[in-house]
């Protein structure tokens, strides 16, 4: 008699799609994170403080009678305290962006996702939310209690004072971010008193509206689904890089006892399975599953986990920053290839960039040579070229410049003015003619200097290259 095959496989892959689909397409469970105190969470309040704090102060401090940090666009400056910058000086955002991105690369390659546990803007704007609906709402079993209740007066009256505040507070987020664009004091009066711009106040309520639904609805779906570091930071992780991991070897197999109760006898490892990790994890995730794209790295899962081990009479680090080479025995290196490679470009870059900005000219010097003509013969027999030149000032005052020209023998420049008057910000064109004798041309081709110089100030002094065409004699 032939044996059926057996058809459990193909159940089982059957059963394994509809988990996925249901996965995929389920309602969204809300997650209460409970609250955690310890080191960990002493870190995220400061990093909280600190970055916010920055972000909300810095536009109402002064700086020179100006605001210090301003972004000027109309008026094409950007004021950063006693600096400014100009759109020539669009190449320094290029700079911070590349810092920022290898920066990123260089944290994540030693401690993993520690950007996203700590700094990152909706990890920070989050916080403040959930703080929020903490002191509205209550504890977790409170807003878990609250929400399965019926709708009555009570908890309209609290879901209403709740979100009354964050509207209130994104608002607040709003004006800030548009005020580093806008001069901060007076856009907070024109707010209050309706007569913002319209692209003022698109910014302000379109920002609002974003912190409003990131951070206070959106919460763990914006980590999960819709940020990208997520999904490729496996690629800058190794088996040395520092992640947030469940010592299974010590933790397994988990159960519930009691303290009294000997462990060893038991048969169980440090794991009480009291899924204290799970309730405070922001993302609903369990850490005893193993690494997964959606732990951010916050720690709040260690700081529970040690509290419950201190009252267990364990040792603390059941759930730990570690590497996978340490969980496996191996020894951990934190000085690897990519890290120094990282370290060193980094390094490098930015150290560039502040010597680049300390010495850099402020005075932009732009010759263009009529492209209309080579060149032409004057009445005198001299050949003459002709040239636009484009002198910008970017310092903070204006200045008296003098132009001048050399490279060729008995070379003449003519202009319409021996002094140049430019003030701050301002871009002039200069037509000027440069002339010379046939006979001093070596070649077609030749090389010639522009010099802009101020009268008031010797160290403001710029050097421009240019070509003269010709005729050669020699």
């Amino acid at each position: 008699m032939t044996a059926q095959p057996s058809r459990k496989p193909e159940k089982d892959k059957e059963q394994t799609t509809d988990e996925v689909e249901r996965s995929l397409y389920a309602k969204r469970q809300k997650i209460y994170p409970r609250e955690v105190h310890g080191l960990f969470a002493a870190l995220r309040t400061t990093g909280v403080v600190v970055l916010l704090g920055l972000y909300y102060i810095l536009p109402w401090l002064q700086w020179d009678g100006r605001q210090a940090v301003l972004f000027d666009l109309p008026e094409r400056k950007f004021y950063i305290l006693n600096m400014v910058f100009w759109p020539q000086d669009f190449f320094y955002l290029a700079l911070l962006l590349i810092v920022s991105a290898l920066g990123l690369f260089f944290v994540t390659a030693i401690a993993g996702r520690v950007w996203c546990g700590y700094a990152c803007p909706q990890t920070v704007w989050t916080e403040v939310f959930l703080w929020i609906e903490r002191k509205i709402e209550g504890s977790r079993p409170q807003q878990i209690k609250l929400d399965k209740s019926k709708t009555d007066f009570r908890k309209i009256r609290i879901k209403a004072t709740k979100h009354f505040v964050w509207i209130a507070f994104s608002l607040f987020t709003g004006l800030t971010f548009v005020g580093y664009f806008s001069p901060i004091r007076q856009l907070a009066v024109d707010f209050v008193t309706f007569n913002t711009g319209p692209w003022e106040t698109f910014w302000i309520y379109f920002y609002a509206f974003a912190t409003y639904g990131n951070a206070g609805w959106l919460r763990e779906q914006v980590c999960t689904y819709m940020c990208p570091y997520a999904r490729f930071q496996s690629a800058m992780f190794d088996a040395d890089t520092m992640i947030i991991s469940f010592d299974a070897a010590r933790g397994l197999p988990k159960g519930p006892r009691k303290k009294s109760v000997d462990k060893k006898a038991a048969g169980l490892g440090d794991c009480i399975d009291c899924t204290i990790c799970v309730q405070v994890c922001p993302t609903g995730i369990d850490i005893r599953d193993g690494l997964q794209y959606q732990c951010i790295g916050c720690a709040a899962c260690i700081d529970a986990c040690d509290d419950v081990m201190d009252k267990m009479g364990y040792e603390k680090g059941l759930i730990r920053y570690t590497t996978e080479n340490s969980l496996l025995g191996k020894p951990a290196h934190i000085l690897r290839p990519r890290v120094v490679v990282y370290a060193l470009i980094l390094v490098g870059i930015i150290v560039a960039t502040f010597y680049s900005i300390l010495t850099r000219d402020p005075i932009a010097i732009d010759v263009i040579r009529d492209r209309n003509s080579l060149y032409r013969e004057t009445n005198e027999g001299l050949i003459e070229n002709v040239y636009t030149i484009k002198l910008m000032n970017m310092d903070k005052k204006a200045h008296t410049y003098t132009l001048k020209a050399d490279g060729i023998k008995d070379l003449i420049l003519k202009t319409d003015a021996d002094k140049i008057q430019v003030d701050s910000g301002e871009v002039i064109e200069i037509p000027a003619r440069v002339q010379v004798d046939a006979y001093n041309l070596e070649k077609r081709s030749n090389d010639i200097h522009f010099t802009v110089q101020a009268l008031d100030d010797e160290s403001l002094k710029v050097v421009e290259d240019a070509r003269f065409l010709g005729p050669a004699f020699k």
